[in-house]
């Protein structure tokens, strides 16, 4: 997509401004993913300077809250490949970090008010969300209100503001279209979760069942309790490394109580109220980005 190329070339021109070599070299090590909150934005705004300058920005934004998440996870890889914190410390990869989300923020004070509060004040969230997140892995969370509160601060927020603040600048329904990014970003969350059971390793790029290891207690897991009659034994497994016959163990019990197959029915759930929330705006491209995503391979 030439779009999103235009975006790489406008976020390494915002590095360029800050003047640092390290910066610049630290850049060409970050791996791109699939620049979704990019897409959401063109796709409402159009491709113009500044909504490509507006893309730039929340990318970059995303870009330190994953080196700042690396970090806390104790991560080596991303997107299959050595991680910022991997190839060179902790320390460079939180003040990378910062360097982005400062520039980030001096670019947003060049763009409408309105544009400006919605992605900074969704920068907050996330950032809320990130500790939650961090909180949530003390101990094995019951609570489905509080994944979902931390799911939808740590992702859907930027993506939910993304799609606003694009609409704000084409003059479109605000509304309508932070509808449609926040139940994107919880899908796509959501979604995110169910792979790392239903995927082998290899096509994750990390091992399987990492989650629950990691002592994040997702979607799958809470239904998994909820329906279990073996709550004891899911609870001995939580933060374990695990051995085949385990994490054997928990698969087939998600299947036998369905607790995988309604998890995918949730996050479908949310992407068709994402779909009906723009489905007047005869836009669809917005339809085929949420479909895409909710059809991933399970």
């Amino acid at each position: 997509m030439v779009e999103l190329e235009k975006v790489k070339e406008q976020i390494k021109k915002f590095v360029e401004e800050c003047n640092d070599k390290k910066s610049l070299e630290l850049l060409d090590k970050l791996a791109t993913g699939k620049m979704l909150r990019s897409k959401l934005i063109l796709k409402i705004a159009g491709v113009n300077e500044t909504s490509i300058r507006l893309c730039a920005i929340v990318e970059m934004i995303h870009a330190a809250s994953l080196l700042h998440d690396d970090v806390i996870d104790e991560a080596d890889t991303r997107r299959g490949k050595p991680s910022v914190n991997a190839l060179y410390d902790n320390k460079t990869s939180i003040m990378f970090g910062d360097v982005l989300y400062s520039k980030a923020f001096t670019e947003l004070t060049n763009m409408p008010q309105e544009v400006a509060y919605t992605i900074s004040n969704a920068v907050t969230l996330l950032s809320i969300g990130e500790m939650l997140d961090v909180d949530l892995t003390k101990e094995f969370n019951t609570s489905y209100d509080k994944y979902l509160d931390m799911i939808y601060k740590k992702t859907a927020s930027l993506i939910e503001a993304s799609a606003k603040a694009a609409a704000i600048l084409a003059n479109k329904d605000k509304d309508k279209f932070a509808l449609y990014g926040k139940n994107l970003g919880l899908a796509f969350q959501m979604i995110d979760d169910i792979l790392d059971i239903t995927q082998d390793s290899q096509t994750l790029g990390k091992p399987a069942l990492l989650d629950f290891i990691e002592g994040k207690v997702t979607i799958p897991y809470l239904l998994l309790f909820d329906r279990t009659l073996q709550k004891d034994k899911l609870k001995s497994l939580y933060k374990k490394e695990l051995s085949l016959e385990e994490s054997f163990w928990i698969k087939n019990e998600m299947k036998a109580t369905k607790a995988l197959e309604d998890s995918i029915n949730q996050a479908k759930t949310l992407g068709i109220e994402a779909i009906n929330a723009v489905k007047n705006e005869n836009d669809d491209s917005l339809v085929q980005i949420m479909k895409a995503m909710i059809e991933r391979e399970f």
